[in-house]
C-alpha cells in the first residue's frame, strides 16, 4: 500500500491550488529471507552447504522509492521517480552500493500520448516481456533463468536512458529505449537500445521484447550494461564468464500468461547473443531458454506455483582449435506463499538444477540457480523462507 501525500508543506506558500496538483509518493518493500544454497564453490568453503541472510532476492528486492508528479495543464504532468535497493542485514544500499540504484528519472506525461523519461531505468525486456517469464508471475532468485543471462530478473539498469512508454490503448502498450553511451566521436559506442510490447485482455497476455547493447563490458562503470551497476561485470559464472569480452549484447524475449480463473499459466522463450568475443577470436556465443510454469490462488490469502525451466548455450569454438560453451541446464522450482495481510506474507520456495556441458571458460558445466554462486558440480539446491512487507 503506498502512501500519498501532498507535496512539501513549504511548496503550499504557492496556494491551495497548487498543492492540490502536485504530489509525492513514498513507497518501498522489505522483503528479508533465510536462504540455503546446498553447493558452493568459493574459496575454503568448496563444495559446502551454505546459510544466510538475504534481502535482495527475494519474490521482491527489499527497496524504497519516491514518485512525484506535478499536473501542467491539458493532461499533461511532470513526473520523477528515484528508487534505490536496500540490503537489511548490512543497511547499505544495494545495486553496487549506488543510492539511487533501481531508478532515478525525470520527465513528462501525457495522458493521450504516453510517457517520455530521462536517467536511470529498466530496460523494455524488464518493462514489456518480463511479465510472462517465471520471473515474472512466481519472482524470486528462486525462479531466474541460470544466472539471469537475458536479464529477465532485472539484474542490470540502463544508464543515460531516454525512455518512451504509450498509454494503455485497449490493453496495448508498447515503448522503446535509448541509452546514450557517450562516447566521443562514436555516438553508439558503450550504448544500447531495446523496445517491447505487450497486449492484455484480462484473460490472455501477450509479450515481446528485444534488447541490445554495444561494448556491453565498459572500462566505465556508468556506461555499459554490465558494468551499470558500478560494481563491475555480472558474468560472474563460469556458464558465461568467458564471454566478458563480447563486443556486443543482445536478447529477444516472448511469452504469453493465461489465466483460468484462480489459476495462472505461462511459458516464454528467450535468446542470447554475446557477440564478437574478442577473447574467442572474434566469435559469437548465444544461449537459448524455455520456461513453463504454473500459479494457483488456493485460497485469496494463499497461493502455490510450480516452474520448470531448460537454458541451452551453443558450442564456440576457440582460437587454439577447442570448443567451449556446449552446455546445457535443467531446473525445477516451487513456491507457496501465505498472505497474513494485504502488506504482509509469508513464503517458501526451493528450486533445483542440474548442468551438463562444458561452460564457457572450457571448464565442465556447474549449476548456478539465478546469482547465487556456482556450484562446485553439476547441481545445487537453493531454498528460501522469507517474510515481505509492502509500505
Amino acid at each position: 500500500m503506498k502512501k500519498k501525500f501532498l507535496a512539501l508543506a513549504p511548496l503550499c506558500l504557492y496556494g491551495a491550488a497548487a498543492c492540490a496538483q502536485s504530489s509525492l509518493t513514498l513507497y518501498g518493500v522489505l522483503d528479508e529471507g533465510l536462504m540455503f544454497n546446498s553447493n558452493v564453490a568459493t574459496g575454503a568453503s568448496h563444495g559446502a552447504h551454505k546459510w544466510y541472510l538475504d534481502s535482495v532476492n527475494g519474490l521482491y528486492g527489499s527497496r524504497w522509492g519516491l514518485k512525484g508528479a506535478e499536473d501542467l495543464g491539458g493532461g499533461m504532468r511532470a513526473i520523477f521517480t528515484l528508487e534505490s535497493g536496500v540490503n537489511l542485514n548490512t543497511g547499505a544500499a544495494a545495486q553496487g552500493g549506488l543510492e539511487f540504484g533501481r531508478q532515478a528519472a525525470v520527465g513528462l506525461s501525457d495522458r493521450r500520448l504516453g510517457d517520455l523519461t530521462l536517467g536511470r531505468q529498466y530496460d523494455s525486456v524488464v518493462n514489456y516481456a518480463q511479465a510472462v517469464t517465471i520471473q515474472g508471475y512466481l519472482a524470486s532468485e528462486i525462479f531466474q533463468h541460470p544466472g539471469d543471462f537475458d536479464n529477465t530478473a532485472n539484474s542490470l539498469r540502463t544508464n543515460n536512458a531516454i525512455r518512451y512508454a504509450s498509454p494503455n490503448i485497449n490493453g496495448l502498450t508498447f515503448g522503446a529505449e535509448w541509452s546514450v553511451g557517450g562516447s566521443p566521436g562514436n555516438i553508439s559506442g558503450n550504448g544500447g537500445y531495446s523496445a517491447g510490447a505487450a497486449y492484455s485482455n484480462g484473460v490472455v497476455t501477450l509479450a515481446a521484447a528485444y534488447l541490445y547493447f554495444k561494448n556491453p563490458t565498459a572500462g566505465t562503470a556508468s556506461q555499459g550494461f554490465f558494468t551499470s551497476n558500478g560494481s563491475g561485470t555480472q558474468l560472474t559464472g563460469i556458464l558465461n564468464k568467458g564471454y566478458a569480452s563480447a563486443n556486443s549484447y543482445q536478447v529477444a524475449v516472448a511469452g504469453m500468461l493465461y489465466t483460468l480463473g484462480s489459476v495462472q499459466l505461462g511459458a516464454s522463450w528467450s535468446n542470447v547473443e554475446y557477440g564478437n568475443i574478442v577473447a574467442l577470436g572474434g566469435a559469437s556465443a548465444r544461449f537459448n531458454n524455455v520456461d513453463a510454469g504454473i500459479k494457483w490462488a488456493v485460497t485469496p490469502a494463499f497461493s502455490l506455483g510450480a516452474a520448470y525451466d531448460y537454458a541451452k548455450g551453443n558450442s564456440v569454438s576457440t582460437p587454439e582449435g577447442g570448443n567451449v560453451g556446449n552446455q546445457h541446464f535443467n531446473q525445477f522450482s516451487v513456491l507457496a506463499d501465505y498472505f497474513l495481510s494485504k502488506r504482509t506474507d509469508l513464503y517458501a520456495a526451493a528450486a533445483y538444477q542440474i548442468a551438463a556441458g562444458t561452460s564457457s571458460t572450457g571448464a565442465a558445466a556447474v549449476a548456478n540457480i539465478g546469482n547465487a554462486g556456482d556450484s562446485s558440480n553439476s547441481h545445487q539446491v537453493l531454498v528460501r523462507a522469507g517474510i515481505r512487507h509492502r509500505f
